[in-house]
């Protein structure tokens, strides 16, 4: 994590983005996606993550989130990052069906080679840059942001529309993610 973005309250709520390395598209496919969900459903349940709202667009995820249990903010998203890549790299490596296997694995090794932290493969970017949401007016205009984003890049017209993002959640429905704690947006 970059050295000008910290969580510094360990209660609050953070805005986070991170993305894959070298914005590759890895999440074209809906299983990869699937992990993403698997953590995030045990980061809730498990380690105390209250999510507010989440979005897995094609190679980064927007998310806002509050840790609810003893563990840090920070730590609880390294731990999310951490699980999601082993098991993003172990997935597409172990599909047949994937075209890309050979381009993206080079990509993950190529960035850990590159980086003294990782140990083989670098899946994530490392900067999170949180930004701790201090109003309610805040926490509002990055929930639209996150739910408009598939509709900014064509991929639906209307944020419910689109079935990784919290978006459903707030029209009333049910997403494929339970337990989103779904906030009066301004």
């Amino acid at each position: 994590m970059s050295r000008n973005y910290r969580f510094h309250n360990p209660n609050a709520p953070y805005f986070v983005s991170f993305a894959v390395t070298e914005w590759l598209d890895v999440f074209t496919r809906n299983e990869y996606k699937d992990i993403l969900i698997d953590s995030l459903s045990y980061c809730q349940k498990e380690k105390g993550m209250e999510i507010y709202a989440w979005v897995i667009m094609t190679n980064h995820l927007h998310l806002v989130f509050r840790s609810v249990k003893d563990i840090p903010p920070g730590h609880l998203l390294g731990s999310f990052k951490k699980n999601t890549s082993k098991a993003v790299v172990k997935a597409i490596d172990q599909n047949q069906r994937e075209s890309r296997k050979e381009i993206l694995l080079e990509a993950f090794k190529r960035n850990g080679a590159k980086n003294s932290n990782v140990k083989q493969n670098q899946f994530w970017q490392q900067n999170n840059k949180p930004i701790e949401l201090w109003s309610r007016k805040v926490i509002s205009q990055k929930i639209k942001y996150i739910h408009n984003n598939p509709v900014v890049h064509g991929y639906v017209f209307r944020p419910e529309d689109y079935q990784y993002s919290s978006a459903v959640d707030y029209s009333g429905q049910s997403g494929i993610l339970d337990n989103v704690v779904v906030v009066g947006l301004d």
